[in-house]
């Protein structure tokens, strides 16, 4: 069965565009040109992924993306017509995977999207444990839950998946580089740096007791470990 696609663009001409190319390529398909109209149809649809545009009548992309974040596995292509990078990095750091500026080639957003469905296939197939336990930090697959002792934590979507990587592989030294990849995917426009902020901020959400579970190997990365290390 091929995938699911919702398209949310509101410019006709565009959408009427990708979604020609995606019934040739044999996608279902489905276009909405409202950002309210989409949070709303996400809520009883479940595609496997999602073309959205940042500027929507109603509800822009970004605030259609944070609806997005507690639908765990549903992957996002944002749409841009803007060159500021901090607006892209802005899209990434709410859980998007992957965007495109305005005007794009259509072959490069089929790749793109041919790419982020087979991660998300492969994520889906892992052989993972449902629960993983590190120290009093407990991380639920299956739920995309992480508890911190008794506290449930808010994390993005980006925050679970690298929580969930290093809790899975623990005492295993990750560069930066690497978790970029992983996690994102991509060659993330951001730099290293985004791994640092999602670090600083999964050990805040953690907190005391429970934040240095995630140790700085100066000069390398990170890794995850039951025990003490250096912040």
């Amino acid at each position: 069965m091929q995938a699911k696609i919702m398209i949310i663009e509101d410019e006709k001409a565009i959408s009427d565009a990708i979604a020609y190319a995606l019934k040739r390529e044999g996608y279902e398909v489905e276009v909405i040109n409202r950002g309210d109209t989409a949070a709303k149809r996400l809520s009883v649809t479940r595609p496997d992924a999602v073309i959205l545009d940042v500027m929507l009548p109603g509800m822009d992309g970004y605030d259609v993306l944070k609806q997005l974040q507690d639908k765990g596995g549903i992957g996002v292509i944002m749409l841009t017509a803007k060159e500021d990078i901090v607006n892209k990095v802005l899209g990434l750091e709410l859980g998007a995977d992957d965007y495109l500026t305005k005007p794009f080639d259509m072959r490069e957003l089929l790749a793109r999207l041919k790419s982020l469905l087979r991660r998300i296939k492969a994520a889906g197939m892992k052989k993972e444990p449902n629960e993983i336990q590190l120290g009093g930090v407990r991380v639920h697959v299956a739920r995309r839950t992480v508890m911190a002792g008794e506290r449930k934590l808010e994390l993005t979507p980006k925050e679970f998946e690298l929580m969930a990587l290093l809790a899975a592989n623990p005492e295993i030294v990750y560069e930066r580089d690497q978790l970029l990849d992983l996690v994102w995917g991509m060659d993330y426009y951001g730099g290293t740096r985004t791994v640092d902020i999602h670090v600083q901020r999964l050990r805040k959400k953690l907190g005391p007791g429970y934040g240095d579970v995630i140790q700085t190997v100066h000069g390398i990365g990170y890794r995850a470990s039951g025990g003490h290390g250096e912040n």
